[in-house]
């Protein structure tokens, strides 16, 4: 008999097969289309040649004058229009999107005799009709503008963000980064695996909210960064940054630097690119830790290289490899005379991957990956058996850690491989419709060693009680899949839009989870029993998206989305603590649940933007979040919850949820002499049962009950402003203007983020 539970993984593995005969690497590539005119006569012109110069990739006008270069990869080139009889045109600075089109509309003067073509600066539209959510674009000339170290921080440059990457009020691990399509996700602690040297960026994509059906496993947002390629002139680019050349103390005592090379391995057909980033640090904290470290106390080495081979215009096979290794050491402002007591710690990640992209004609392309990612991290030296000392004490007043050690040593690896495959296909002029399976499998092994102080509300360790066990040792090979459908309309009468889209998401934890009895053994104590072990369940979720996009007049639009949105635990959220000898002897304070469900959002936007004055652009936006089934820890004891060990045990589960409701108010000039930029301003709320995955037990640890009513959370942001502008100014100078202010954030308790 047929069990789609058991057989999902074979159901998922087919369609990806499937999709491999006709499928578009979406999340990296956009489209150009147009119309090619007569100048005097506004006919249109049949047969001319449109050629984009850096890829080779063309097109011929039909006989309506109209051409399409669709699967072209997001950045900025640009284009030759000829035809015989007219005066041929080069269009500079033609900018592709990932997921959009650029849209040219040429008008050709006629030229009986061989003249000298006319050179045209190609310009964006304003208002960027054919998406429907919030999307904030920027090329690799604008992020060396900006004063920022590593690309993620132009998160907390966008309206409706703060400075430590929270998105519309959601935690920071709601966000998923991606480079080329490709996750960069650590899927044991959460967060960005690895950096991206700058000299490597084409383009930068912020999605906000309104996110179409091909992305997933993010609550809050959606950062795709789009790598560079080589060309057909060599190329080699160095630079450097020292924040302290002159001196001074308000700095980080930071060097900077990276090497690029780029160029064609045969003109035409192949080509090469390869950035490498160092970065030497002593931190903004370097005051303090000088006293404990050599300088420097954070070394970083990332690096992107690929290599494209073009078989033709249409066929294109790209081989990449990312990679980053981390070390630095941690500061904590209570710990700042016993820094030494704090672990070292450590990453190394790679990332490689294999694309095929194929276009079939004007109106079908497919494109087909395979992909690798490792990730490494290590917190404390040596092995795991040489783990010791002694729990850190604080001083007399309680203010500051004078000695001990936080006694903490981990090992974890995450081996991920998937395949992937889009496709996409204008069936008809007005539609175009994209479809796209992946299927991942995962190795992921942890091996930690954590001896924690019970604390006190205030986070002083209660020197008289024993040791919260940590620890945990667990390997397991899970498996997750998804399959996406989307469907975008765009009526050219009424310049309307309409996207509507479904994502099905899968998991399969493959691993056992105990079911335990606590029997009573005296007072307030209790022994540990575990009377069987449960297979965890296999988890199916479909994601609906629709969005509207219509104009009210010809210099102002209206936006509607709606989406349902999920992201997954992290695994270690899922296996902490399962190991079989824990389990027995009762050592972990913190459990896993492998049968934890997904964390769900359901978020509404709705936007007006109007185009002022030339160009300048005013936005207007409500957006409105409810988060459902997050994680936190609940304590499982009767009594005394702050004892450990035989006596009790905390687990992961689901219970919390949150809101976010705010607007935001954007004016920006994008073009245009003297000055650019955006000033903007966010007015939100985000309240919330939990802020983090064990607030439940320091809770129960503390003595207090869990909140049953939401609060504000410790990123709570009233009122932002925010600006951003760069000033033109003679003899190519150029200023850029970055600030920002928000009004003060909710009380917090111990721990706070410094």
């Amino acid at each position: 008999m047929f069990d789609p539970g058991k057989n999902c993984p074979l159901i998922l593995t087919s369609l990806v097969l499937f999709c491999t005969s006709h499928a578009l690497f979406a999340s990296t590539t956009g489209r150009l289309e147009g119309t090619v005119r007569a100048r005097d006569t506004r006919q249109p012109i049949p047969g001319a040649t449109i050629m984009i110069m850096e890829s080779k990739q063309g097109a011929v006008t039909d006989e309506q004058g109209e051409f399409k270069i669709p699967n072209i990869q997001a950045g900025t080139y640009q284009v030759r229009v000829t035809m015989l009889g007219y005066r041929s045109m080069l269009f500079n600075q033609v900018t592709i999107l990932p997921d959009l089109r650029a849209k040219l509309d040429i008008d050709l003067s006629s030229a009986p005799i061989e003249m000298e073509g006319v050179v045209v600066t190609a310009e964006r539209p304003l208002i960027q009709t054919d998406i429907t959510g919030s999307s904030y674009d920027f090329s690799a000339q604008q992020l060396e503008q900006l004063p920022i170290d590593h690309f993620n921080q132009v998160v907390g440059l966008q309206p409706g963000t703060t400075t430590e990457g929270h998105v519309r009020g959601g935690k920071i691990r709601e966000v998923h980064y991606l480079v080329d399509g490709a996750s960069m996700q650590n899927v044991i602690q959460g967060g960005l695996s690895m950096q991206v040297p700058k000299s490597a960026i084409s383009q930068v994509s912020v999605k906000t909210g309104g996110v179409d059906a091909e992305y997933g496993n993010a609550l809050s947002g959606i950062v795709n960064v789009i790598s560079r390629s080589g060309g057909d002139s060599h190329q080699l680019e160095l630079r450097a940054d020292k924040d302290n050349l002159f001196g001074g103390t308000q700095v980080s005592k930071t060097t900077d630097a990276e090497l690029t090379f780029a160029g064609p391995l045969l003109r035409g057909k192949g080509h090469y690119f390869w950035a490498n980033n160092v970065i030497l640090s002593d931190t903004r904290w370097w005051q303090d830790m000088q006293y404990f470290f050599k300088s420097p106390m954070q070394k970083g080495l990332s690096g992107l290289g690929k290599i494209d081979w073009l078989f033709s215009g249409e066929q294109r096979l790209t081989a990449q490899l990312m990679y980053a290794l981390d070390r630095w050491r941690d500061y904590e402002f209570s710990w700042r005379y016993n820094l030494d007591g704090l672990p070292q710690r450590a990453t190394t990640g790679i990332i490689g991957s294999l694309n095929w992209t194929h276009t079939l004609s004007q109106n079908s392309f497919y494109s087909v990956t395979l992909n690798h990612n490792y990730l490494n991290a290590r917190i404390g030296r040596g092995l795991v058996d040489s783990v010791k000392g002694d729990p850190f004490e604080y001083d007399f007043y309680m203010l500051y850690v004078v000695k001990g050690d936080r006694i903490w040593w981990a090992d974890m690896k995450q081996n991920i491989t998937s395949l992937k495959a889009d496709v996409t296909h204008q069936w008809h002029p007005a539609h175009i419709f994209k479809a796209g399976a992946e299927y991942k499998y995962h190795e992921v092994n942890a091996v930690i060693r954590k001896m924690e102080p019970q604390l006190t509300y205030f986070g002083k360790p209660i020197i008289e009680q024993p040791l919260l066990n940590y620890s945990s040792d667990y390997r397991y090979f899970p498996r997750s899949g998804s399959i996406y459908l989307q469907d975008k309309f765009e009526s050219p009468q009424s310049h309307s839009v309409i996207n509507v889209g479904l994502r099905i998401d899968y998991l399969d934890p493959r691993a056992n989870r105990p079911a335990i009895e606590l029997i009573p053994a005296g007072p307030d104590e209790y022994v540990e029993k575990i009377t069987s072990y449960v297979k965890a369940k296999e988890q199916f979720h479909i994601s609906p998206r629709l969005g509207f996009a219509f104009p009210f007049t010809e210099k102002s639009f209206f936006f509607i989305n709606w989406g349902r949105y999920v992201q997954y635990p992290l695994f270690d959220h899922l296996y902490s603590g399962l190991n079989n000898v824990d389990l027995q002897r009762g050592v972990k304070v913190l459990r896993g649940n492998p049968d934890l469900l997904a964390e769900k959002t359901s978020a509404l936007e709705i936007s007006a933007r109007y185009n002022l004055y030339e160009n300048l652009v005013l936005s207007a936006l409500y957006f409105s979040k409810e988060t459902t089934d997050q994680i936190d820890t609940k304590t499982f004891v009767a009594a005394n919850s702050r004892i450990a060990g035989d006596f009790g045990f905390a687990e992961y589960v689901n219970n919390p949820y949150a809101t976010a409701t705010g607007f935001e108010f954007l004016l920006s000039r994008e073009k245009g002499a003297w000055v650019t930029g955006s000033l903007s301003y966010t007015l939100m709320n985000a309240k919330g049962l939990s802020e983090y995955e064990s607030q439940g037990l320091n809770y129960a640890q503390w003595g207090f009950p869990v909140a049953n009513s939401p609060f504000y959370l410790s990123w709570d942001q009233r009122h932002t402003f925010k600006v951003d502008l760069l000033f033109d100014l003679p003899h190519d100078i150029d200023i850029n203007l970055v600030g920002q202010y928000h009004s003060g954030r909710p009380y917090t308790y111990y721990p706070s983020q410094d």
